[in-house]
């Protein structure tokens, strides 16, 4: 227990990436101490600057690592793991980091006796997917219950936000290809903005009716994947026919870019595509966390779009003066 006026502290695994440095955001401004569980902590520093002098800690802590995992964890009230990845470079690295890493990190956080674990899961993650991606999801979620039952697990849909790798991917592609390809274009989503996940994460953490739980993150509009491509051109303001890719020619493309160091697709993620990623009915989510409203595409898309556009976002301000 924390003695009156002792500042509580949290242990954020991943903090350093897209979703992590808006989480550490939040918990500096709830007052935690914030360590940034980390491979690079020299990469991470950038996030001392979102919290007091000394708040925010760095530290060296591989997710694989049994004692670097115990060292970070150690003292925390709160540990939130947010490592997991899109695609292997390495056989076997969905389950080292989704399944094996989940597991160790909720069993030595118990060990520890923090107590609350949040856990960021996906939609659509299940021990029984074909979809390595979804049934490693699936599997490490079982782990973290096994070892913490109290962990809340959070399962958001695709996230956006200004450092996304999915509305800003399309949008290079619209800026250079001369049509816009379109894979399983009517695979639905529900795209959730990047602060409203993390205000979910905050809440997680403090919510006494949270423990245990799990909840479905989406933001209010469901879209295709062709309305998605669609809404990327006129925030862009390119012009690009939509092309439908057959699934044979679609596996080929797959097939070949699993050898580029950042695939833009791969065989498993085609497999993914295949399900639509939104809330399951009667799923608890962000309004039963008692966020504010989540933010819609088009109220925040655009605007961090706007440099992708003809002439970049510099014309666009301009012409919003005259």
């Amino acid at each position: 227990m924390r003695g009156p006026g002792e500042r509580k502290v949290a242990t954020v695994f991943g903090g350093a990436g897209f979703i992590g440095r808006y989480v550490v955001q939040r918990l500096a401004r709830r007052d935690y101490v914030v360590r940034v569980g980390t491979r690079d902590p020299a990469g991470a520093r950038f996030l001392c600057t979102q919290g007091r002098v000394g708040q925010i800690v760095p530290l060296a802590a591989d997710i694989r690592d049994e004692g670097a995992v115990a060292r970070a964890v150690a003292e925390a009230d709160l540990v939130v793991n947010l490592v997991g990845i899109l695609f292997e470079r390495r056989p076997g690295d969905f389950a080292r980091l989704h399944v094996e890493a989940a597991g160790r990190v909720a069993r030595l956080a118990a060990a520890a006796g923090v107590a609350r674990l949040v856990h960021i899961s996906a939609i659509g993650a299940d021990p029984r997917s074909e979809s390595l991606y979804a049934r490693t999801k699936g599997e490490g979620e079982a782990a973290v219950r096994a070892a913490f039952p109290g962990a809340t697990l959070l399962r958001p849909s695709l996230v956006f936000g200004p450092e996304d790798r999915l509305f800003n991917r399309f949008a290079a592609l619209a800026q250079w290809l001369p049509v816009m390809p379109v894979i399983r274009g009517g695979t639905r989503f529900q795209p959730v903005y990047v602060g409203d996940v993390a205000d979910a994460v905050a809440a997680a953490a403090e919510r006494e009716d949270a423990a245990g739980r799990t909840f479905e993150l989406g933001g209010p509009r469901v879209m295709t994947m062709r309305e998605m491509l669609r809404f990327v051109l006129e925030a862009t303001r390119r012009r690009r026919p939509l092309v439908e890719v057959p699934d044979a020619l679609a596996r080929l493309m797959a097939r070949f870019g699993e050898w580029l160091p950042n695939p833009p697709l791969t065989r498993d993620q085609l497999l993914l595509l295949g399900r639509d990623n939104v809330v399951s009915e009667g799923m608890p989510g962000l309004r039963e966390l008692g966020t504010a409203a989540p933010k819609a595409v088009e109220a925040v898309v655009p605007d961090y779009l706007a440099r992708f556009r003809p002439g970049g976002s510099r014309r666009a301000d301009l012409a919003a003066v005259l």
